[in-house]
């Protein structure tokens, strides 16, 4: 795929990662820290459902939907 096609493919909000390497992809200068949080059932079960129609993990809506938050919240 030309870098022009992948581009329009990317700006008009096809799926592109079956053009990427993602075994080699990596976040730089994003240390991790492990905490654990408790939450109710009827959450874990919600973020179950979600994760499954996205086709993700839990801890990915997890971390999407606390991001985004954050994002608002320095808006």
């Amino acid at each position: 795929m030309k870098t022009e096609e992948f581009d329009k493919a990317f700006d008009d909000g096809s799926d592109i990662t079956l053009y990427l390497d993602l075994n080699k992809a990596r976040r730089i200068k994003q240390q991790h820290k492990r905490v654990n949080v408790d939450f109710p059932v009827w959450m874990i079960d919600s973020l179950d459902k979600e994760a499954t129609r996205l086709g993700v993990s839990r801890q990915s809506v997890i971390k999407v939907w606390l991001g985004e938050r954050l994002q608002q919240q320095k808006a």
